[in-house]
């Protein structure tokens, strides 16, 4: 017998009730409306923001031969290898550009609305499923990560199915504890940070209060599902200097995470929408959390969503005032649970108010909508590189780069920079089995620049503050360098995140 404190329905009850699923009439609105909403939005100008950093490395690694690749994860970024192996898949199968490797990334944010929507129907019924799949579909910050050409999308999705798995056994499925186990160790393997998910689930089955058999069917699969990520976990451990910096956590990180979880703050939308959009959900949650003993199904939702929209980050808080890992995008994966928690708040408002919260809130969210599709809301704009080259270029020209890794650019537009030599470089990241490539020494610079009648500079600005001094380093020897070698700055160009500098004699 599963029981939940303060519900008024036995276990027994709801597991008959989530048992029966149906993909017609209601149920099937309830699915498929949010993943059509969610598909259309991310695909919406999915190309026109140019690629960034890490972007960039996606799409120079999706390039690289089977052989470089496993080179590569032997050394670093082992931990990305299964979104890294799927990538590859798919350029050699469509190609490699921005609209490629963001389209994964878009299908996998709907299938985590489809599957929100399943969630929401087992726990509450169609009517919270669709709210539920809804809320997330129209969320600024998922339609941002539909557009982004990394796992974390990839991560929500597979969250809201282990979660849904979890409501599963939880109120006793025997066939179900398997695919649970499967799609926890595929959680870890595509980000292992998101194995803080199963702590939020150790306290929904602590609320939940289910009967021993399917606590012992639950955590033996999270036992199984977690092992089978060890080997990544020490992979990963050994690669560890390779992890970029995160930004210290202050005490307005926990309100920062919830106003980026409603909408990616690109810094394009007014404070006060903001602060609007934070304290409705605040309120909302609030509401939800004060009448929880009035239904079941309000019961079951905070149980669910509570722990896994606040244990992650707290958690993620507490290691990083010790070693700083907290990013948001870490925290994607709890999108979903505030779009939960939400959807059976609105439930408890009176449909006229409904209707005129959700007029409101549309202004912000559409204004944030559109934000995250401009270039701005990108660190860097290498569109800018790309068009500039285009327009300009000579043939005999050279090129060098400088900061952030700069010089994938160039291996991820390999039609634009065909004939024109990178100066800077011994050999290229997959040659040199790296995310960068090797740097030529100071005489072999030297020696190219000389018989160079052009040379572009391009000097990649997002860089973290560890590596700022060792990048304004290269540009000032390059600088030096093409200075001796009798090139003089003839034109410059400043885009998002980059200078574009073109030196000729």
């Amino acid at each position: 017998m599963s029981t939940l404190v303060g519900a008024p329905v036995s276990g027994e009850k709801t597991a008959r009730r989530v048992g029966r699923s149906s993909l017609c009439g209601p149920d099937r609105t309830a699915l498929w409306a949010p993943v059509i909403l969610a598909l259309g939005l991310g695909l919406w100008a999915i190309a026109r923001p140019s690629a960034w950093t890490d972007e960039i490395v996606t799409m120079d690694v999706a390039q690289r031969s089977w052989p470089q690749l496993v080179r590569l994860l032997g050394r670093v970024d082992a931990v990305h290898g299964l979104h890294y192996a799927l990538m590859h898949l798919v350029g050699q199968a469509l190609g490699v550009s921005e609209f490629t490797m963001r389209l994964p990334s878009a299908v996998a944010v709907a299938v985590a609305a489809g599957g929100l929507s399943w969630l929401g129907r087992l726990l509450g019924g169609p009517r919270l499923g669709l709210y539920a799949g809804l809320l997330l579909a129209a969320a600024p910050t998922a339609s941002r990560y539909a557009q982004e050409a990394r796992s974390f999308a990839f991560v929500m999705a597979v969250a809201v199915l282990a979660t849904g798995a979890l409501v599963k056994v939880l109120s006793g499925s025997r066939r179900w504890p398997a695919g649970y186990a499967v799609l926890i160790a595929l959680l870890g393997w595509l980000n292992v940070l998101a194995l803080l998910l199963v702590a939020a689930h150790a306290v929904t089955v602590a609320l939940w209060r289910p009967g021993r058999r399917e606590t012992v069917r639950l955590l033996s699969a999270q036992a199984a599902g977690v092992a089978a990520v060890v080997p990544l976990l020490a992979l990963g451990f050994s690669q560890r200097s390779a992890v970029g910096e995160a930004a210290p956590v202050t005490g307005s990180t926990p309100f920062n995470y919830l106003t980026w979880l409603l909408t990616p703050g690109q810094d394009t939308l007014p404070a006060a929408l903001k602060l609007l959009l934070a304290l409705t959900a605040l309120a909302a949650v609030a509401l939800l959390v004060a009448r929880r003993h009035r239904a079941r199904h309000l019961a079951l939702c905070v149980a669910v969503g509570a722990p896994w929209l606040v244990v992650p980050p707290l958690l993620l808080l507490a290691v990083s005032l010790g070693h700083p890992l907290f990013s948001y995008r870490y925290l994607l994966f709890c999108l979903p649970a505030l779009a939960l928690l939400l959807a059976a708040a609105a439930t408890l408002v009176p449909r006229p108010r409904r209707l005129l919260i959700a007029l409101v809130l549309a202004v912000p969210l559409s204004l944030s909508h559109l934000a995250v599709r401009h270039q701005d809301s990108r660190p860097w704009d290498s569109g800018a590189v790309v068009t500039t080259l285009r327009g300009r270029a000579a043939p005999g020209d050279g090129v060098l780069f400088s900061g952030g890794r700069c010089e994938l650019i160039a291996s991820a537009h390999p039609g634009v920079f065909a004939r024109l030599p990178d100066l800077g470089a011994a050999a290229t990241a997959a040659e040199a089995g790296s995310l960068d490539d090797l740097a030529a020494d100071p005489a072999l610079l030297q020696r190219r620049l000389t018989g160079a009648p052009r040379v572009w500079q391009f000097n990649c600005l997002h860089v973290s503050s560890g590596s700022r001094e060792e990048a304004e380093l290269t540009v000032a020897s390059q600088e030096q360098a093409l200075t001796r070698a009798g090139l003089s700055r003839a034109y410059r160009l400043g885009a998002r995140g980059l200078e574009i500098t073109l030196y000729r004699r």
